[in-house]
C-alpha cells in the first residue's frame, strides 16, 4: 500500500514547491515505508510513499508511460491486473514491468476513464494525462482507499491520501465545519464527501474528479462511475454453489503478493471463511490472528481451535483496556474525530500481524452485504408493522408510547422497548436513520452551545438516509438500507477504520468480501436469501456448509469491542476533567452545565452514556491536538435569535 500526494496549478508556468510535496509525503510515511518518488513540471508536482507488495523492483512510482505523457501516483492493488495486461497486449501494448501500476496507465491510454469500470481492486491514484492537460483523481467503488483535496487561495489544488498530508500546507485554512461536526456526534464519523475542516473533501468511492489545464473557475464536481444495486434479480437457480464459487475466485484473486500474508481470524462466519479459503490455496502454512478481550466478547478459543483444525499458524494478543487513554489520540491517528471504539482492537491486531505480514485478508463487508447486522433484521420487523398500521394511528399512538416509555438502559434486553417504539412509529428512513445514530438530534443539541445550536440549525443527519433510500426500490425496505449503509457506514466508518488502523503500521489489508462483483452480485439477492427465520446471511451460510463447521455458522454474531461503560465509571476523575474544562470549553461548541449532568448521570449509573462520553473524549483529544482552536464559522451563522 501507499500514500499519494500532489500540487496541481491550472495556470501556472512554474512547478510548485518540491519542498512542499516532500513535506506531505512524509507526513504519510507510515503508508510507505519503503521509499519514496517525486516528478515535477510546469503547475504539477507529485509524491508517492511505496509500501512495496508486487514488483519490487519494478513497481516505483511516480510512474510515467513509455513517451512519458501520462504519469500516475497509485495507492492500491489491482488484481485482475494480469488479465488487464492480456487484454492490453492484444491491443498492441507493451509492458515494461510486472506492476498493476503500469496496467492503469495502459488502461488508460486505451480506455479512458472507461477503465475505471475494468478495475477490479482498492484503489486511489491521481493522473496526469498531458495530451489531454488533464490530472484525474479517482477512488474505487467502495470507497477502500482514501483520498482527499482541497483548493488554495492562489488557486493550486493539493490532494493526499490522508488529511495529514494536506495539513503541512501553510496555506490551508484549518477552519472547522459546524455540520460535519453535526455529523460526527450523531454517527460517530463524518460522511463523504466533507471532513471536519471545511476546506477539505474527501473524494467520494465510485467516483473520478477531473482538473483540467487553465481552467480557473469553481472546481468541477465529481463524476460517477459505479453505483451499487437499487433493485434486487431473481433468486439464481443454485444460489450456494454460485456464491462458494464467486467467493473462492474473490480470495484467490486478493492473494496476490510478492511479500508475506495472512488472515485475520475471529470465531465468526466471515474471517473463517476467507482464512479457510486462504489456507486452501496456499502453499505452506498461512500466518492468522486474533485479537482478545476481557469478557464475554473474547473469541480467541473459537479463533484458536478453527486455525488448529485449519493447520495456520496462529498467533493472539490481548487488545488494550484503557480505552480513555486511547481515546485523547484516536483523532491523531484519523486526521479528525473518530468514534468507533472498535477501532482500538482494530489497530492491536494490526501491529500483531505486522510483526509477521505484510499483508492481511480480513472478512469486512460480510454484514453489509449479506445483511448480517441485527439492525437489519429489526429494520425488516419495524416495516411489517408499518405496512399493518396507517401513518395516522403509528405516528401519534405508538409515538406517545415511545416518549412516555422510560429509557432502561440498565434493564434486561427485552425491556428496553423505548428504542423499538420510536423506530416504528417514524417513517422508513427515519426509523433506520435511528438505528445506526449514536447519539439523537435532541440529546446533541443539548449539548451544544447557542451559538453552535445556530450554526446548524436546518442540518439533519437523516435527510443523507432518506435521500439514499429513495433511490432504491420502495418495496425492499432491506436491499434501501444495505444501500444506505454502502454509502455511508461502510465507507465512513468501516473501511475508514480499517484502512488508517492497518497503514498506521505499514500493513495492507485485504477484504475479499467486497470485490465489488461479488458486493454487487450479494446485494441484488432477493430479501429472503439474505434474511431468513431471524438469521441474516441465510445464503452465505449455505454456501459455507461443506467448509466451515457448524457450531461456527451457527454462532452468534459478536461486536470487535469491550464495553466500556464501566471503564468510564472507574477512570471518572479522568473524564470530568476532560470534558469539562480546557479544550471542550475553550472551542465554544458546547454548553458546560449540559456536559455535565451527561457525566453526571452516567457516573450515577442511571444511564448508559458510554458513546456519547466516547465520542466527546475523542473530540476532546481533536481540540487539544490543534490548540484548542475556537470553532470559526461564517459570522451571519453565530447570531443567537432573541428569546
Amino acid at each position: 500500500m501507499c500514500a499519494v500526494v500532489g500540487l496541481f496549478h491550472p495556470t501556472s508556468p512554474r512547478s510548485p514547491d518540491s519542498g512542499l510535496v516532500r513535506r506531505m509525503a512524509d507526513a504519510l510515511r507510515h503508508r510507505g515505508p519503503d521509499g519514496a518518488g517525486y516528478h515535477a513540471e510546469p503547475g504539477l508536482a507529485l509524491g508517492h510513499r511505496r509500501l512495496a507488495i508486487v514488483d519490487l523492483a519494478g513497481g516505483a512510482q511516480p510512474m510515467s508511460n513509455a513517451d512519458g505523457s501520462l504519469v500516475i501516483s497509485f495507492n492500491g492493488e489491482i488484481y485482475n491486473h494480469e488479465a488487464l495486461r492480456r487484454d492490453l497486449e492484444a491491443l498492441g501494448h507493451h509492458f515494461r514491468t510486472r506492476s498493476d501500476t503500469e496496467a492503469i496507465l495502459h488502461a488508460w491510454r486505451e480506455w479512458g476513464p472507461g477503465c475505471l469500470d475494468r478495475l477490479n481492486g482498492m484503489f486511489a491514484f491521481a493522473l496526469w494525462d498531458r495530451e489531454r492537460g488533464q490530472l484525474v483523481l479517482a477512488r474505487d467503488r467502495l470507497g477502500e482507499k482514501p483520498l482527499h483535496y482541497a483548493r488554495l487561495p492562489d488557486g493550486t489544488i493539493a490532494f493526499a491520501s490522508e488529511i495529514a498530508g494536506l495539513l503541512m500546507l501553510p496555506g490551508l485554512s484549518r477552519r472547522l465545519d459546524p455540520t460535519a461536526l453535526d455529523d460526527f456526534l450523531a454517527l460517530g464519523y463524518v460522511p463523504d464527501p466533507n471532513t471536519i475542516y471545511a476546506d477539505i473533501r474527501r473524494l467520494p468511492p465510485a467516483h473520478y474528479l477531473v482538473l483540467h489545464r487553465a481552467s480557473i473557475g469553481a472546481l468541477p464536481p465529481p463524476r460517477r462511475y459505479w453505483q451499487p444495486p437499487t433493485q434486487v434479480v431473481a433468486a439464481p437457480r443454485d444460489g450456494g454453489r454460485e456464491l462458494a464459487s464467486r467467493l473462492h475466485e474473490a480470495v484467490r484473486l486478493r492473494l496476490m503478493s510478492d511479500v508475506p500474508l495472512g488472515c485475520f481470524l475471529s470465531g465468526g462466519i466471515d474471517s473463517g471463511a476467507i482464512t479457510t479459503l486462504a489456507a486452501a490455496a496456499t502453499k505452506g502454512p498461512l500466518d492468522s490472528f486474533t485479537i482478545g478481550f476481557d469478557g464475554e466478547c473474547d473469541e480467541r478459543a473459537q479463533a484458536a481451535h478453527l486455525a488448529a483444525q485449519l493447520g495456520t499458524r496462529h498467533h493472539e494478543a490481548m487488545a488494550t483496556s484503557d480505552y480513555v487513554a486511547a481515546a485523547r489520540h484516536q483523532a491523531a491517528l484519523f486526521g479528525e474525530p473518530f468514534g468507533d471504539v472498535s477501532a482500538i482492537p482494530t489497530l492491536a491486531v494490526c501491529r500483531l500481524a505486522r510483526r509477521h505480514v505484510t499483508v492481511a485478508l480480513s472478512g469486512d463487508g460480510g454484514d453489509e452485504v449479506f445483511a448480517g447486522y441485527r439492525r437489519y433484521r429489526w429494520h425488516q420487523m419495524a416495516e411489517a408493522v408499518r405496512r399493518h398500521i396507517p401513518a395516522r394511528i403509528r405516528r401519534p399512538v405508538i409515538g406517545g408510547l415511545a416518549r412516555a416509555y422510560p429509557k432502561l438502559d440498565r434493564a434486561p434486553r427485552w425491556l428496553r422497548a423505548k428504542h423499538t417504539l420510536t423506530e416504528i412509529s417514524l417513517d422508513s428512513a427515519l426509523g433506520y436513520y435511528g438505528t445506526v445514530s449514536r447519539i439523537g438530534q435532541e440529546r446533541r443539541r443539548a449539548l451544544l452551545s447557542p451559538g453552535m445550536r445556530a450554526a446548524v440549525d436546518g442540518h439533519d443527519p437523516a435527510a443523507r438516509f432518506g435521500a439514499l433510500m429513495e433511490e432504491c426500490d420502495p418495496d425492499d425496505s432491506l436491499l434501501q438500507a444495505q444501500y444506505a449503509d454502502l454509502h455511508t457506514y461502510l465507507p465512513g466508518d468501516i473501511l475508514t477504520k480499517v484502512d488508517r488502523t492497518s497503514m498506521a503500521v505499514s500493513l495492507e489489508v485485504r477484504p475479499p468480501l467486497l470485490d465489488p462483483t461479488l458486493a454487487a452480485w450479494g446485494l441484488a439477492l432477493p430479501a429472503g436469501l439474505k434474511l431468513q427465520g431471524g438469521q441474516g446471511k441465510h445464503l452465505l451460510r449455505v454456501a459455507l456448509r461443506s467448509i466451515l463447521p457448524a457450531e461456527v455458522l451457527q454462532r452468534r454474531k459478536q461486536g470487535f469491542a469491550a464495553p466500556i461503560g464501566q471503564q468510564l465509571r472507574a477512570q471518572a476523575g479522568a473524564v470530568r476533567a476532560r470534558l469539562l474544562g480546557g479544550p471542550m470549553l475553550d472551542s465554544g461548541v458546547f454548553d458546560a452545565p449540559a456536559l455535565a449532568r451527561l457525566v453526571d448521570q452516567h457516573m450515577a449509573g442511571s444511564f448508559d452514556h458510554s458513546q456519547a462520553l466516547w465520542q466527546l473524549l475523542v473530540l476532546e483529544g481533536f481540540l487539544a491536538d490543534i490548540g484548542g482552536m475556537r470553532l470559526t464559522m461564517p459570522e451571519e451563522r453565530l447570531a443567537v435569535p432573541s428569546p
